[in-house]
């Protein structure tokens, strides 16, 4: 008979937070896959468990995974867990979920802490629609893609921050979203030194600008519906126009003149470039026939 795999949530930080579920079956499961099998071995032993260890993590998830499923499909209990948190959430584990589910094994969740949504409940904004992005991508066209994208997100948006690249994450979040865009920013969550600093997206990347610590988790309001006249819209796409003018790129201009008014991003694009594409082209003056 196969047995079953258990993605098991552990505390982020006070190890009160881990269920009566979660520790039965740290208990009596086969084997735990480990992000870090140290990390975790001190949490198998403040739970009293003896079960062994494997390591599965970033690097290996891949080449553990036909192990793995051949251990379940013998009958093991094997119990899936990350070093802090519910696993797959920016956390390896999808490659073997996936496999199981593929194989039709029983993949079961054990429910517990999550910075995501500890931070959401936490923030003060609106959790009745949620996207969670996970990082920002650290350079490059993706990372101007995904601030554009967040930028006109109308839902609110939780997003993880290393405490290295915080300072520069919300200066760059600030100039894709507003400045005035609200936003909580979560550190140390569950921890002894828990802080939940709320206001707005330049207010909080002022309170980092001279560094950081700790697991930092953000939360940012969703873009606003834009309630402006319609003959505002003539005059954000001037605003547009003269920044072309004065050499800043289509895109950039109207990156800016969007967070100004608190337009939306690609709405203001598409009213640009529509503009230029419904301008009819100048005809060619027909040749004067020559009379020599």
């Amino acid at each position: 008979m196969s047995g079953t795999l258990s993605v098991v949530a552990t505390p982020i930080g006070n190890l009160a937070d881990l269920s009566a579920r979660a520790v039965e079956v740290l208990r009596s499961a086969d084997l735990v896959l480990a992000e870090d099998t140290r990390h975790t071995g001190r949490l198998l032993a403040h739970v009293g468990s003896t079960v062994p260890q494997r390591s599965l993590h970033e690097h290996n998830e891949r080449a553990r995974v036909d192990e793995v499923l051949a251990l379940i499909e013998g009958g093991a209990h094997v119990a899936l867990v990350t070093d802090a948190g519910t696993p797959l959430i920016s956390d390896p584990g999808l490659a073997l979920v996936r496999a199981c589910s593929e194989a039709g094994m029983t993949v079961v969740p054990i429910p517990g802490a999550s910075a995501v949504l500890a931070a959401l409940v936490a923030s003060g904004l609106a959790s009745d629609r949620v996207a969670f992005d996970g990082f920002l991508p650290r350079r490059g066209g993706s990372r101007t893609a995904r601030l554009e994208e967040l930028a006109d997100e109308p839902r609110t948006v939780v997003l993880f921050l290393s405490p290295h690249r915080a300072a520069e994450d919300l200066a760059d979040l600030a100039a894709a979203c507003g400045d005035t865009r609200p936003a909580a920013l979560c550190r140390e969550l569950t921890k002894l030194h828990e802080e939940i600093r709320r206001g707005t997206l330049a207010t909080l990347r002022d309170s980092v600008a001279e560094g950081v610590r700790g697991e930092l988790t953000l939360v940012i309001a969703g873009a606003p519906e834009p309630e402006r006249p319609a003959d505002d819209d003539a005059t954000a796409v001037a605003a547009v126009d003269a920044l072309i003018a004065a050499g800043e790129s289509t895109r950039d201009a109207v990156a800016q003149v969007a967070a100004q008014r608190g337009l939306r991003r690609r709405a203001l694009y598409a009213a640009v470039t529509g503009r230029r594409d419904a301008t009819p082209s100048t005809p060619a003056t027909p040749a004067t026939p020559s009379t020599s």
